[in-house]
């Protein structure tokens, strides 16, 4: 279970954020990052460590590579506590940006996990989005 008070301080980054991308104030998007990332590092490794602090740092990170790397890490801390909404979700944003890199091979992997962990979640709207994706790349 996810720390209260951190999981409100990760929302509020997330929708601070989304508004500062939205005016394209890099300047407050920078700051905002910069809090996140520090959040996560911060509790990175203690009982206060979570998925959905660097699913969302994933979720903000500009370069896709970089991005990548993080959606690892939040996938490493979801398998240990074995989170199959935590699973499925970064599965799905990972073959996104592997399928933009020209990744093929590695979306499908992703994607035929994320539909495993799927079987597990009551989010009808992500098993669909998973499936139809991983549709897509096999025609």
């Amino acid at each position: 279970m996810m720390n209260t008070k951190i999981y409100k301080s990760v929302h509020d980054l997330a929708e601070n954020l989304m508004e500062a991308a939205q005016r394209n104030d890099s300047k407050q998007f920078e700051l905002l990052y910069g809090q996140l990332k520090k959040i996560c590092i911060d509790n990175e490794d203690t009982k206060k460590d979570h998925p959905v602090q660097w699913e969302t740092l994933a979720d903000f990170t500009e370069e896709l590579e970089d991005a990548l790397v993080v959606y690892e890490k939040a996938l490493a801390k979801s398998a240990a506590i074995n989170s199959k909404d935590h699973l499925s979700s970064i599965g799905f944003s990972m073959a996104g940006l592997q399928i933009e890199l020209g990744q093929t091979e590695a979306a499908r992997k992703s994607l035929q996990d994320a539909k495993a962990n799927a079987n597990k979640i009551s989010d009808l709207e992500l098993k669909q989005e998973i499936h139809d994706l991983l549709e897509s790349l096999t025609h």
